[in-house]
């Protein structure tokens, strides 16, 4: 298995190097595997190893900087988050080679690919009605993440993501649930991966298989054609305990987060230029109220792509435990999915403990937790997969909360999801929590509070400053 030359700067495990040879070999395809086994590694290995640069990627909005850092990290190749300032540009630094991968989410691909639509306005069109920017050609391969958003065929995003995909060496769809509810679900995704044809052609496809029939003939034609799919149990021998996974997102709040930095820069200039004792305690208990906003704007900030993740999260079909702290947070959460069930310093007892049996039972698949009312003594093992929209201000107190899925009962690898605002003082917050999580002592004292040491103080301002001017 180690004879691929995926030319990667980590080592995949073995079961993704089966992943990445299945690639190479069958080109156009669906990566299946479920949340936490590693879709992300094996695509970009495939793209990788066939050089097949320059690649497009498409996926959902919270997740374009996770892929921009993730194919940083995994090659020597730059990727370019597609936004306004480089919609004219984007083409140009693709063609001089200063880029060689562009990220683009679903309902940007109209705006950056599409020149036309030549249909009456509000009426539905088909691919033949679509002028495409020419540019387009350039591209050697596409990823298409989270592919079950495109499974509705008369939808634009559909549309558009198939025209973007012909003629293309290497079309990799990523989806832990390619069929949502019925086996039709299938036939875009097929489509676009240019193999509805292989099946009969779409009417074929639905006699067969639409009404739900034949389907362990159809499992077994995905499988021999152009799907592989493992889930964590099946390779759970190659997994550690706990997987930690760092998703960056952008705020919604930019101007307003900056306007705050700003003033709290200053004030911890002034901080560190003064001498006098008795000025420097008043002058830091000022300073740690000033972070404490700070960290709730880049919170609030975060919110909107949290709620994109989360529902991009829940169409995989698996539950999730999300940790939050500030009310704000969670009622805006909790409003955008009405079915959830959360444990929070607002809810009785009772209804706590009806909100954790619900979710145990299966009836909730998303329980919306609070640090400080739920970071301890629950347990929460009906769900492997744990996110974090806020993080507490120490490594204890996340690893508190980690494992009220990572505890007896626990059967599955553990993946915890970590949303960090991009450019805010998530950076310098979570880099402390980081280097200071061998400290015995601050594991076996967890509290959300924030450590009021004037050490803890003055390491945390430094790496703002250092960290903290919007960059990564």
């Amino acid at each position: 298995m180690s004879n691929i030359e995926h030319k990667l700067l980590v080592q995949p495990y073995d079961y993704q190097l089966d992943g990445i040879r299945y690639g190479l070999e069958h080109k156009r395809l669906i990566i299946g595997d479920e949340p936490g086994c590693g879709k992300t590694i094996q695509s970009i290995g495939i793209v990788n190893a066939s050089n097949s640069y320059p690649c497009l990627v498409v996926c959902p909005s919270s997740l374009k900087i996770n892929w921009q850092r993730e194919f940083e990290k995994f090659t020597d190749k730059k990727a370019l988050v597609l936004d306004n300032s480089n919609i004219t540009t984007w083409p140009y630094l693709l063609s001089m080679g200063t880029h060689q991968v562009a990220i683009c989410n679903y309902e940007s691909l109209r705006k950056f690919f599409v020149w036309d639509v030549n249909t009456p306005k509000g009426k539905p069109f088909r691919l033949k009605d679509v002028t495409f920017c020419p540019h387009i050609r350039a591209f050697k391969s596409i990823i298409i993440d989270e592919s079950h958003r495109v499974k509705d065929v008369s939808a634009q995003q559909t549309i558009f993501t198939k025209g973007l995909s012909i003629g293309k060496e290497f079309i990799i769809l990523l989806s832990g649930t390619p069929v949502v509810n019925h086996p039709q679900d299938l036939v875009s995704q097929l489509s676009i991966m240019d193999r509805l044809s292989e099946f009969g052609g779409r009417a074929a496809f639905m006699a067969q298989y639409g009404e739900g029939d034949n389907l362990a003939e159809l499992s077994r034609e995905l499988y021999s054609r152009c799907m592989i799919r493992r889930e964590k149990r099946q390779v759970l021998s190659q997994l550690p305990d706990k997987t930690r996974c760092d998703l960056y997102v952008s705020i919604s709040n930019e101007d307003e987060y900056m306007l705050a930095e700003e003033d709290l820069a200053k004030y911890l200039v002034e901080y560190k230029g003064c001498t006098d004792w008795e000025v420097r305690r008043k002058m830091r208990m000022e300073a740690l109220v000033k972070f404490m906003a700070l960290r709730s704007l880049a919170s609030i900030g975060k919110v909107a792509q949290t709620i994109d993740f989360v529902r991009t999260f829940l169409a995989s079909g698996k539950p999730l435990i999300l940790f939050c702290s500030l009310h704000e947070v969670v009622d805006k959460i909790m409003k955008a999915f009405p079915k959830a069930v959360s444990v929070t310093g607002r809810d009785s007892m009772a209804s706590k403990q009806a909100a954790v049996d619900a979710f145990q039972a299966g009836n909730a698949q998303l329980i919306v937790c609070s640090i400080k009312a739920a970071g301890v003594g629950l347990t929460l093992t009906a769900s492997s997969n744990v996110a974090f929209c806020e993080f507490p201000w120490t490594y204890a107190d996340c690893y508190q909360c980690e494992d009220r899925a990572h505890r007896i009962g626990q059967k599955d690898n553990v993946t915890c999801y970590y949303l960090l605002a991009r450019g805010t003082i998530d950076h310098a917050l979570y880099n402390i929590i980081h280097k200071k999580k061998s400290i015995a002592n601050e594991i076996m004292a967890a509290s959300d509070e924030i450590p009021t040491s004037e050490a803890y103080f003055d390491e945390l301002a430094q790496s703002f400053l250092n960290h903290g001017n919007l960059q990564d």
